[in-house]
This record gives structure tokens, sequence and C-alpha cells, in this order.
């Protein structure tokens, strides 16, 4: 999966000595300048009602590639279009980031999450080398230092910078992460039972509980293993969602 944390190949994930998901990658400093680096905070969460799903790459970029000719972006497009049927039937409204081979940047991906009320993001990618058949599930880690607040960044109150949007909603993240994890373990055996954390690129700019799904891998002999997986995915990541929307929407009373 080309999951991207700062640099387009993968970081190790963090608890755990598995590497990240292939589109992890190392957090960089951001070089904008302040203004466009700050977003606002988000306003108090309502009833869960949206989900962005993010089929990751796109464009130019076809992500992992395996020696069969199983292209990444391709696939996870396939995935998302399924597990769009899945969510829609619980009356979520669902967005992709994605409708066909179009290449949108890392921050358009998170705008159309940071734009919504009441939402989550979840990412999904194929492995480059992992485990083929298991589906790990990864969600951003605690900061080794305290995050931008409004409280520490006076001079522009109501304010976090852009690239420390995910840090208000890691604790959701990671509940999200585990419903998540546990659907996909009951489903797909080998497949870890807790989540990693890896620092994902994509998450990091991302004002909602978010995390990253990385599915078997493209070094298989054809697609239909893959293709196999796809509802099964669809159900288990659906069941999670739901039970997440009890968590999230606790928070709201």
């Amino acid at each position: 999966m080309a999951l991207i944390v700062a640099s387009a190949l993968a970081l190790r994930a963090a608890p755990q000595s598995e590497p990240a998901p292939s589109g992890a990658v190392p957090a960089q400093t951001s070089q904008q300048p302040a203004q466009q680096a700050m977003q606002q905070i988000a306003a108090p969460r309502n009833a869960l009602a949206v989900v962005v799903l993010d089929p990751a790459h796109g464009g130019a970029d076809q992500g992992a590639r395996g020696s069969s000719g199983i292209v990444e972006s391709d696939v996870v497009l396939s995935f998302a279009r399924l597990l769009r049927i899945s969510l829609e039937a619980q009356g979520l409204r669902v967005i992709l980031t994605r409708q066909a081979n179009e290449g949108p940047s890392f921050d358009d991906r998170s705008k159309i999450a940071n734009a919504q009320r009441g939402v989550i993001f979840i990412t999904l990618h194929v492995s480059s080398t992992g485990p083929a058949g298991t589906v790990r599930v990864y969600s951003l880690p605690q900061p080794a230092a305290p995050a931008v607040t409004p409280a520490s960044n006076p001079a522009h109150p109501g304010l976090v910078l852009w690239d420390h949007a995910q840090q208000g909603f890691l604790d959701l993240s990671r509940k999200l992460a585990e419903l998540v994890q546990i659907q996909m373990a009951q489903r797909f055996r080998s497949s870890p039972e807790t989540p990693l954390a890896a620092a994902v690129r994509q998450l990091r700019t991302v004002a909602a509980p978010a995390v990253a799904i990385e599915v078997s891998s493209v070094s298989l002999p054809d697609r239909a293993p893959l293709d196999q997986m796809a509802p099964v995915l669809a159900d288990g990541v659906a069941r999670a969602v739901a039970a997440f929307r009890l968590v999230y929407e606790a928070g709201v009373k």
C-alpha cells in the first residue's frame, strides 16, 4: 500500500516492529507561510453523518505495483466503491476523495474531510510486500512533544497548524482503528488483533477521526484473492463504523 508518511516510503510502525504501510511517510516540516499553515479548530462534533473514503494514489501515482500487474491505485478504488455501498446502507453520507484515476494531493484529500461536520476519514491502501490475505489498520501515534494548541499560539487564537490538525483527534482515531482491526482479525486469518501506530502522511492533516487500512499485498499471482477480500472487508469496516458511531455520538450528549 502506499500510505504516505512524509517520504513515500514505509516508516517503521510505532509500538510494533512491522513496517508501516507503504504510504506512510516520515513527517516533514511544513514550509508554508503561517497563514496558510493554519486551520480553524473544528467545532464541537455533531452526530456522525459523513464518511470520507480515500482510495490512495491515483493519476500518475499508481502506488504499489506487483510483478503480475496488480496496481494499488486501481484496487483501492474498487474497495472504496464497494465499501461506500455498505456505509450508505447505514444512512451515512459517503464522499470519495477521487472517483476515477485522478491524483488529488494530500492536502486536497484532507480538505474534503475538514470541510465536513460529524465526519470520519478512512484511507485505503494495498501493501507492496505485506502478508497476503491480511489487513492492518493504522492511526497516527501520540506526539513525542505537546502539539501546538490555540493557547500556545496566541497570535492566531482559535487556529491550529495545518500539520497538527489530527492532534486533537488521536484518541478517537485510535478507538476507530481498534474497532476496525477487531473486525479484520475476525475475518482475515493472521491479521493483527490490535492496530498499529505509524506516521502516515495523509492522516496528519485531517481534523477528524482518521485511520489507514492496508490490505494484503500486490505481490500475488493475480488479483482474484484481493477481489474476494473486498466484500468481506466492506462488511467488517461497516460494522466497525457502526460501533464507532455509538462511541462518537456519546461525546455529543
